[in-house]
C-alpha cells in the first residue's frame, strides 16, 4: 500500500550463511526480527521495532522433472513464468499474485483457479538457533489464506507441478490476468482483497450491497472497482486504512449480521512522538 512508519533497521541477507549470523546475533542481543514478506500488508504509521529482515537476495531455483525448488524471495509471477517455460503446469493462478514466494506460503495465497497448498510439497525453515530443517505439508494445516507454520523464516519450497503443452498454460494465464485487470485497482497502491470470504458468501459482495464502494477517509478509500479492496489515493496513512476498515466492520456486522475476519495484515506501532 505504500504506507507505514520506518523500520528499526532493515537487512538484506545474501544468503543462508548471512541469514544465519543475523538470526544468531539478534537472539544473542535480544532484538526481534521482522520478516518483511507479502503484499498484504499494512504497517502501521509507527512502523516497525527491531530488526526488519528482507529476502529478496533469496531467489535461487532448482528444476528437476514436475518439480521446483525455489527459494522464498522469488516473486510469484517469475516463478510462474519459468514454470511455463519448463512446460509445467499448476502455477497460473500465480501469475498476477504479487509478493513473493514466501508470503504467498505464510498466507496460503492463491485465486478461483487454485492455491500455493494445492502444489506445494514441503518447506524448508532456519529456526531461531541457525539449524535449517524441511518440514512436509501435511505437518502444515493449510487452510484458506491460512497455514500453521513452524517457528523460524521460510527459506525455500518444494513445489511438485505437472507437464502440460506451453500454449495451453499461456491460455490459462492469460485468462487469469485479463480477469484481475478487468476486476481489481491494479493501478493504485493496494493490499490485495481486505477481508476473507466468509464461508458461502463474499465479502466484496456485502460492502457492495451496502454502497460502500469509494467511499473515502483521508486518501483511504474502498475501490469503485472492486468492494474488497482499500486503495491508497496518494498520501493515505495506515490511520486512514484502519478506520476505513473498523466502518466496514461495523456495518457489516450491523446491517448484514456478519463477522468479518481480516485477510491483510496488520503489523507494526501506532506513531508516537518519536523523530527520525
Amino acid at each position: 500500500m505504500k504506507i507505514g512508519g520506518p523500520a528499526d533497521a532493515l537487512v538484506i541477507p545474501r544468503d543462508l550463511e548471512d541469514l544465519r549470523k543475523l538470526v544468531l546475533g539478534a537472539r544473542r542481543e535480544g532484538i526481534p526480527i521482522f520478516l518483511l514478506g507479502g503484499t498484504n500488508l499494512l504497517v502501521k504509521d509507527g512502523g516497525i521495532r527491531g530488526i526488519v529482515v528482507k529476502l529478496n537476495r533469496f531467489q535461487k531455483v532448482v528444476h528437476k522433472a514436475e518439480s521446483f525448488y525455489a527459494e522464498t524471495g522469488i516473486s510469484f509471477p517469475k516463478l510462474s513464468q519459468l514454470a511455463l517455460k519448463a512446460g509445467l503446469s499448476g502455477l497460473e493462478f500465480a501469475c498476477g499474485i504479487p509478493g513473493t514466494l514466501g508470503g504467498a506460503i505464510v498466507m496460503n495465497a492463491g485465486t478461483r483457479e487454485g492455491e500455493i497448498a494445492d502444489v506445494l510439497e514441503s518447506i524448508t525453515t532456519m529456526d531461531l538457533d541457525g539449524n535449517v530443517k524441511e518440514h512436509l505439508k501435511r505437518d502444515l494445516e493449510f487452510s484458506y489464506r491460512k497455514s500453521k507454520l513452524p517457528k523460524g523464516i521460510i527459506v525455500g519450497g518444494l513445489l511438485k507441478l505437472e507437464s502440460a503443452p506451453p500454449e495451453e498454460i499461456r491460455a490459462r494465464m492469460d485468462a487469469s490476468l485479463g480477469h484481475r485487470r478487468k476486476t481489481q485497482p491494479l493501478q493504485l497502491p493496494n493490499a490485495g482483497c481486505i477481508f476473507k470470504n466468509p464461508v458461502g458468501d463474499s465479502a466484496g459482495r456485502l460492502i457492495d450491497e451496502l454502497q460502500l464502494k469509494g467511499r473515502r477517509l483521508g486518501n483511504a478509500q474502498v475501490s469503485e472497482k472492486h468492494a474488497n479492496f482499500i486503495v491508497n489515493r496518494g498520501k493515505a496513512t495506515a490511520t486512514d486504512v484502519l478506520s476505513l476498515i473498523s466502518e466496514i466492520c461495523q456495518r457489516v456486522k450491523q446491517e448484514k449480521g456478519v463477522d468479518l475476519d481480516l485477510e491483510v495484515k496488520i503489523v507494526g506501532e501506532d506513531k508516537t512522538s518519536h523523530e527520525y
